[in-house]
C-alpha cells in the first residue's frame, strides 16, 4: 500500500506529521500557525500594547521555536491592525556572528576555550547585539534595502522620515554609526545615504574645517597675489599661521579619534573600523553630539541610554514597544550542544532592570535543562533576576489530551475543503480514544508525537498490499510501533543511541 493512497483516502492533500521542525514545516506555516497554539500561548505572547518579559523552558521539541514564529506573526497582524500603536520585532536567535566576533577581540587562550569566551560574556554586550539587529532592520527600510534585515513584521509607514524631529534624526544617525552592520552595502557609504535620507545638514562641522581653507587660503593670497614673493614660503610664519588655522579641527581629529577607538574596542561583539568611525563622528554638529551616550565603556549605563533613544526614534515611526525573540540558545558552535555555556551565554541577560525595561518585552525561551540551574542558584541570583515577576513557565508541557487535539488540528488543516476529517478516523475503531491519549502522554511533546505518527502510518501501509487495502491502523500495528518508539526513545534518553 501507498502511503499517498492511504492519506488520499481519508481526503488528506498532504502529509500532517512527515515534517518535525516548526521552521520547515509548511503545514505549520501555511494552515496551522495562527489556529493552533500551545495551553500557556496567552501568558508567553502577553499584551502586544505592553509588552512583557516572559521566560519558557521546554525540552526539545516542545514548540519553541514554532511559538517564536506565532508570536512574529501575530505581531506582524497587531502591526497590520494598529499603524500608530505597533511593535518592533527583534529576532535575536542566530548568536554565532556576535560571538565570534566577540571570540576574535579576546586574548591568548581564552579565544580558544568556549567556557572562557561566554564567562566574559556580559549583559551590555548582549544589549550591543540586540541594539545591532534593530537598528540594522530599521536603517534597511529606511533606505529601501531589497531584501531588509529582521523580522516581516517591521513595515514601516509612508513618509515615516517627516515625523522625526530633528534630535530624533541626529539620534538615529548616531545609532547606526556604532550599530548598523549591513553584509551588503560598506559602512560609510551607507551610513552617508542615511544621512542624505534624513535631510540632516550639519553646518556647524565644517566650520572648524572651513576655517583651518579660508586662513590657508589668506596666507597663499598674501605670498602669491599682495606680496608677488614665493621665497616666503620659505620662512616660518606662514606654515605657523596656517597650522594656527587648522588647529581646530586638529583638535576635533585627536577628540574624535580616541572617541572612536574607545567605541571600537568597547564594542565588542559589532565590528568598527576607528577612522571611518572618527570621520562618521566629526560630520555631527558639536552641539548634537556632545555629551550623548556612546557604548565607549564596558557598563551597562550607555546602552541604556542608546536603548531609550532607539525606543524614542521607533515611537516616532508609530511603534510604541519593541518585543525581542530570543531561541535557539543551544545552536551556536561555541555552546556545543554544553549546559555550562549555555549558562554562561544567558545568565547575563537574567537581570531585572533589563528583563523590566519599559516598553520592551523579551521572550525568552529557553532549554528545559537550564531550570536546573535556576533552582540552584544563591539569593544573589534571585535578587537580581526577580524570576518571580517575569512570567516564568518551569517547561513547556503537552499533556496527552492536547497532543491529541494538536495531532486532529493537523489532520483537519491538511483535509480538503469539503472533507470533515481527524486523527480518530486513521485508527480503527477498536483503539479507543483513551488509549490514544495515554500513547501521546508517553511522547511528551509534538516532535516526538509526529515522529510516532509518521512511523505508525508507514508501517501500517508497508503491512497491506494496493490490491486488498485496509483504511485504518490496527490495534496490533499500533501497539508493536508504540512499544518500538518507546524503546528507543528510552535509550536516546539515557545516551545509548544517537538523537
Amino acid at each position: 500500500m501507498k502511503l499517498h493512497d492511504f492519506l488520499e483516502h481519508h481526503g488528506m492533500t498532504a502529509n500532517p506529521f512527515a515534517d518535525e521542525d516548526a521552521q520547515t514545516d509548511p503545514i505549520f506555516q501555511s494552515r496551522c500557525r495562527s489556529s493552533t497554539f500551545h495551553p500557556s500561548w496567552d501568558k508567553v505572547y502577553g499584551d502586544p500594547t505592553n509588552p512583557a518579559t516572559s521566560i519558557v523552558f521546554g525540552e526539545k521539541g516542545a514548540g519553541k521555536t514554532a511559538l517564536r514564529l506565532q508570536i512574529a506573526a501575530q505581531l506582524r497582524e497587531h502591526n497590520q491592525q494598529h499603524p500608530n500603536g505597533g511593535v518592533w520585532v527583534i529576532e535575536y536567535d542566530d548568536f554565532n556572528p556576535f560571538l565570534d566576533r566577540f571570540a576574535d577581540r579576546l586574548r591568548g587562550r581564552k579565544r580558544r576555550d568556549p567556557a572562557k569566551v561566554l564567562a566574559e560574556w556580559k549583559l551590555w554586550d548582549h544589549m550591543d547585539a540586540i541594539l545591532s539587529l534593530g537598528v540594522t532592520s530599521l536603517v534597511d527600510r529606511l533606505l529601501g534595502a531589497s531584501q531588509p534585515s529582521g523580522s516581516a513584521a517591521n513595515e514601516l509607514p509612508t513618509n515615516v522620515v517627516k515625523r522625526l524631529d530633528r534630535f530624533q534624526r541626529r539620534d538615529l544617525l548616531l545609532l547606526a554609526a556604532c550599530y548598523d552592520n549591513s553584509l551588503t552595502e560598506a559602512f560609510q557609504s551607507r551610513w552617508y545615504r542615511l544621512r542624505r535620507q534624513l535631510w540632516y545638514l550639519p553646518w556647524q562641522s565644517w566650520a572648524t574645517r572651513g576655517i583651518g581653507v579660508a586662513v590657508k587660503a589668506l596666507v597663499l593670497t598674501y605670498v602669491f597675489w599682495w606680496r608677488k614673493d614665493w621665497t616666503l614660503l620659505l620662512s616660518v610664519w606662514p606654515w605657523l599661521i596656517m597650522a594656527l588655522g587648522w588647529a581646530p579641527w586638529m583638535a576635533q581629529v585627536w577628540r574624535w579619534w580616541m572617541q572612536a577607538f574607545r567605541v571600537s574596542r568597547n564594542l565588542r561583539c559589532v565590528n568598527r573600523d576607528v577612522n571611518p568611525l572618527r570621520q562618521i563622528f566629526m560630520q555631527f554638529a558639536g552641539r548634537d553630539i556632545n555629551s550623548q551616550a556612546l557604548p565607549h565603556k564596558q557598563r551597562t549605563d550607555d546602552r541604556y541610554e542608546l536603548l531609550y533613544k532607539f525606543q524614542g526614534v521607533l515611537q516616532a515611526c508609530g511603534f510604541q514597544g519593541i518585543v525581542v525573540l530570543v531561541d535557539r540558545i543551544d545552536e551556536p558552535h561555541l555552546i556545543n550542544g554544553s549546559l555550562e555555556n549555555m549558562r554562561g551565554l544567558v545568565w547575563s541577560m537574567l537581570d531585572n532592570k533589563f528583563l523590566k525595561q519599559p516598553g520592551l518585552g523579551l521572550k525568552l525561551l529557553l532549554p528545559v535543562e537550564l531550570a536546573g540551574f535556576v533552582q540552584h542558584e544563591q539569593r544573589d541570583f534571585y535578587q537580581r533576576a526577580r524570576l518571580d515577576k517575569q512570567n516564568m513557565i518551569p517547561s513547556l508541557e503537552w499533556t496527552g489530551e492536547s497532543l491529541y487535539d494538536l495531532a486532529d488540528a493537523r489532520v483537519a488543516a491538511c483535509s480538503a475543503a469539503d472533507v470533515s476529517a481527524g486523527i480518530r478516523d486513521l485508527f480503527a475503531a477498536e483503539i479507543e480514544d483513551a488509549q490514544l491519549i495515554e500513547a501521546f502522554a508517553g511522547l511528551r511533546v509534538p516532535r516526538q508525537l509526529f515522529k510516532f505518527l509518521y512511523r505508525v502510518l508507514v508501517a501500517h501501509c508497508q503491512s497491506h498490499v494496493d490490491s486488498h487495502p485496509t483504511w485504518q491502523v490496527q490495534a496490533d500495528t499500533f501497539a508493536a510501533q508504540l512499544a518500538l518508539f518507546r524503546r528507543e526513545q528510552q535509550a536516546v534518553d539515557q545516551g545509548l543511541a544517537p538523537g
